[in-house]
């Protein structure tokens, strides 16, 4: 176990003393990529000074907002689909066409509708979310085995009690694949939507930090938004296993 772990993290280690050597020996321009010793001195420091809480705890509650809506509406919509031929009929169409639409598209016409606050940024990830969260718990619904739903109606079954006992526990892997995905996609549209507009965030940080050429700070920021995705995804990924442990 030991030696997996090591293996697996292996390449971020030799990336870390590549970041550290690289801009030391010149192979790099130290003024535009700063040493990794020396952007963890900028790290500290932002934390010190306040500036990584208020930016982090700001986008922390777009992304929480933003994705928790995705995920309820999403799942609920994708269920109903693969339940109602007349919702699929309706919906299926418009979730096809703005699917393949880069997700960043959306954050322009949200800025638009919404203005430049708080509510754009959530609006954008929500939007971009939806889609995938909607077609895996469509897919998962739609890929129930049909020997489960005839027998759970042979027992006298309700709708109400196929739906929550036979459909969704079914269905729960393919769902949280896509819940997966879109989790991945909310760190990009936060970044994306605050680094465009915003007064705070992480994003807005490194655009600020970015412009003003403090560029050792600006790469703090960036390992952070990095190292954020990065565990929210490990940690997610120990949920879904926790999750699904009763189908083993």
């Amino acid at each position: 176990m030991p030696n997996n772990v090591f293996t697996r993290y292996l390449p971020l280690l030799l990336l870390a003393i590549l970041w550290e050597i690289g801009p030391r020996l010149h192979w790099v321009d130290p003024s535009e990529l700063p040493p990794l010793s020396a952007v963890g001195r900028a790290w500290w420091s932002l934390l010190m000074d306040g500036d990584l809480w208020i930016n982090g705890v700001s986008s922390f509650i777009n992304w929480f907002f933003g994705l928790g809506s995705a995920i309820i509406i999403g799942v609920l919509l994708g269920v109903l689909m693969a339940r109602s031929q007349t919702i699929d009929d309706i919906a299926s169409p418009l979730v096809k066409a703005l699917y393949p639409m880069p997700k960043s598209a959306l954050i322009p016409v949200m800025i638009l509708w919404l203005g430049l606050g708080a509510g754009s940024k959530i609006a954008s990830i929500s939007l971009s979310c939806l889609l995938p969260v909607i077609l895996s718990a469509y897919n998962g619904a739609r890929g129930v085995d049909q020997t489960l739903i005839w027998s759970a109606r042979a027992c006298g079954a309700t709708d109400r009690e196929l739906l929550w006992e036979v459909v969704l526990p079914a269905a729960l892997p393919e769902i949280l694949a896509g819940i997966r995905n879109a989790v991945a996609i909310s760190f990009i549209v936060l970044v994306a939507s605050e680094l465009l507009v915003g007064q705070r965030g992480l994003g807005y940080l490194i655009s600020f930090l970015g412009e003003g050429g403090v560029y050792d700070a600006m790469f703090a920021v960036v390992v952070t938004v990095s190292a954020l995705g990065f565990f929210a995804d490990r940690a997610y990924l120990f949920f879904m296993r926790r999750t699904l442990l009763w189908r083993e």
